[in-house]
């Protein structure tokens, strides 16, 4: 699901944009929905905080009259979404330069003073949006995206063994069958991913489909490339070879 996120002091302008987008999601019939319009950047950062993971549109108003504007805001976005898709609107054309020095990337910029303007824009806006979320996900059905700090990268479901805790804190190795990367992330996070991952140990999540052997008395799973992970007594019960 694609999320949309509003952040605009001004009231009418925040309904007014409610509005347009929510028409633009009738009309076309897509899988998109209005999760929060506020006037407060920090709920919506929070909101983030809670849901780092989120595919989100995001309509920034730049002078949001706090003391974190838009593109402050905008901002702390791009470190939780990467992929994000910023939209800033805003009467103030001169603080634009402002975004390449916080380095947000941002997907464009609408000027809301003209109605018209505001209201093409957005549906310009959604539309490309839209447009870049169904390729990606058409274009890797057999793939799993990885948020790896700066980078997101695409691994072949069927290259993937298992993710294992590394020793530096916060950090985990994705062993792959021909090599391994090691990211920041967490375990229990990445199990979301597909459901062939399987909880193995708390320090090993493992993709079933890619077991070849278990030995269920010295508690071993071995892999088709030869590698091999530890399982918990109780849990390698459950794991069975695909």
């Amino acid at each position: 699901m694609l999320e949309i996120f509003i952040c605009e002091d001004h009231l009418e302008t925040r309904k007014r944009m409610e509005s347009i987008i929510q028409n633009k999601i009738i009309v076309e019939d897509w899988p998109l929905k209005i999760s929060l319009s506020t006037d407060d950047p920090y709920e919506l950062f929070a909101y983030l905080k809670e849901k780092p993971h989120t595919k989100g549109i995001y309509f920034l108003d730049i002078d949001l009259g706090k003391d974190l504007n838009g593109i402050e805001l905008g901002a702390k976005i791009r470190q939780l979404c990467i992929d994000g898709k910023i939209i800033f609107i805003t009467t103030h054309s001169e603080l634009l330069a402002l975004t390449f020095r916080y380095k947000v990337e941002a997907m464009d910029y609408i000027v809301k003073d003209d109605f018209e303007q505001l209201q093409k824009k957005i549906q310009e806006d959604l539309e490309v949006a839209y447009q870049h979320y169904t390729s990606i996900n058409k274009t890797y059905p057999d793939r799993i995206r990885i948020d790896m700090g700066t980078q997101i990268r695409y691994f072949l479901l069927n290259d993937i063994l298992f993710f294992e805790t590394a020793p530096v804190s916060h950090k985990v190795i994705l062993h792959l069958t021909n090599g391994s990367v090691e990211f920041y992330g967490k375990i229990n996070e990445l199990k979301k991913l597909s459901p062939n991952f399987v909880s193995v140990h708390k320090s090993f999540l493992v993709n079933e489909q890619n077991i070849i052997a278990i030995d269920r008395k010295k508690r071993v799973l071995t892999f088709k490339n030869g590698e091999t992970c530890w399982a918990s007594a109780r849990k390698i019960n459950n794991l069975t070879i695909k």
